[in-house]
């Protein structure tokens, strides 16, 4: 997860410490992070999006975990300490006990965010997860009006995921939009930030494509369109941080990103690119996140290095608590994704971008070629990029 706002803006935001060991209480190095966890409650989902990575549906899934199944689990996520809970699905408001977990969750001392659709949240729920202390409340949106609709299999979806949003923001709940870039929100880039400056939303994840699931069927943006896409990103944050009114703006799930805005920053301002790479060499990129970083518990309690990974399988908290799982490294996938030196091989393997990008998304090179340590399909960057002489 890269910040924008913070890398290109020079702004503080939230979460820094944890991403770049910026100020008070930051860990001492990535590595000494504990994960980030993504929480899938459920795999129910009112909609039926053409990229959903969970394949889901509006329908009941058998094997999820029970309400005493899942108090278990986060009790043992609070005496763990991870830094953060995403709850996601499916669709998580469709689990009628989402927000009694996360209250419960909240009485430990966990910090969640809430990962949805934005389609179930009326103004008495914006006011219960307001209540409970969400840090943060992701609604996913992918085009404006009609064009959102068709990704989402769902006439009217977009008017009610706006509709989620101002309700979270009359009740001063902090809201923002998670996209993915595909053709649909690439073409719209210019909209989509005008509404989040036109509604005052405070945050924007674009997370590049990851081919799991429906999002399998889903066309990949070539890497012209994808640079494209990072450029219009760039320079509207910039755009709104110059007006005085920034947002945090973040991109996901492609750590070439990190070399594609250091040398947007070397073309213009070598202090800021010095900066830059600190901050990002500290965060390591892809080789600090799946399955050191990240991780992911899926509706039936298997956990997975990150949620795109869901045929690599470390244990399942229904026999065995998160924490001991994740801290078995006799498990030679979880062991060799928190020792990839020598690993990772074609492009990734000579890049010069290694301290900053990591290798890319293990995932999606999973995903794409079905070797874990193949180079990431989606880096974008150029054969004479990626083999220059460093300038920082």
């Amino acid at each position: 997860m890269l910040n924008v706002t913070t890398l290109l803006c020079d702004l503080d935001q939230p979460m820094d410490g944890l991403r770049y060991g910026r100020g008070r209480g930051a860990p001492r190095t990535a590595r000494d992070r504990r994960p980030v966890v993504v929480w899938n409650l459920t795999r129910t989902c009112n909609l039926r999006c053409v990229h959903c990575y969970s394949d889901s549906a509006a329908r009941r899934y058998a094997g999820e975990l029970t309400h005493e199944q899942a108090r278990a689990v986060v009790d043992d996520l609070a005496a763990f300490g991870v830094p953060a809970v995403l709850l996601s699905g499916g669709e998580p408001l469709a689990r009628p006990d989402t927000l009694d977990i996360a209250t419960y969750g909240r009485s430990l001392g966990l910090k969640f965010t809430l990962s949805t659709n934005g389609t179930l949240i009326d103004e008495r729920t914006a006011e219960r997860i307001r209540e409970i202390g969400f840090a943060y409340v992701g609604i996913s949106l992918d085009g404006i009006g009609i064009t959102n609709d068709l990704f989402r299999g769902m006439p009217g979806a977009f008017e009610r995921a706006l509709r989620g949003v101002r309700n979270c923001l009359r009740v001063g709940q902090k809201v923002g939009l998670r996209l993915t870039l595909t053709a649909h929100t690439a073409d719209a880039l210019d909209a989509i930030f005008d509404l989040i400056e036109v509604e005052r939303i405070q945050r924007a994840c674009f997370y590049h494509l990851v081919p799991t699931g429906r999002g399998r069927q889903v066309h990949d943006l070539s890497r012209e369109r994808t640079r494209a896409a990072l450029d219009t990103i760039f320079a509207r944050t910039r755009a709104l941080a110059a007006k005085g009114d920034p947002r945090e703006i973040l991109t996901v799930d492609n750590h070439a990103d990190a070399a594609y805005l250091y040398l947007t920053l070397v073309r213009e301002d070598e202090r800021a690119a010095r900066r830059a790479w600190e901050a990002l060499s500290w965060n390591g990129g892809g080789a600090n996140s799946s399955g050191i970083g990240i991780a992911d518990i899926d509706t039936q309690g298997d956990v997975h290095p990150d949620q795109f990974l869901p045929s690599i399988t470390l244990g399942n908290v229904k026999e065995r608590p998160f924490s001991a799982i994740w801290q078995d490294e006799s498990n030679e996938v979880l062991a060799a994704l928190r020792n990839r030196t020598g690993r990772i091989g074609g492009r990734c393997a000579g890049c010069r971008f290694m301290p900053i990008c990591g290798g890319g998304f293990r995932a999606r090179a999973y995903n794409v070629t079905g070797d874990l340590w193949a180079s990431d399909p989606a880096c974008y960057l150029t054969d004479d990029e990626i083999a220059a002489a460093p300038t920082a």
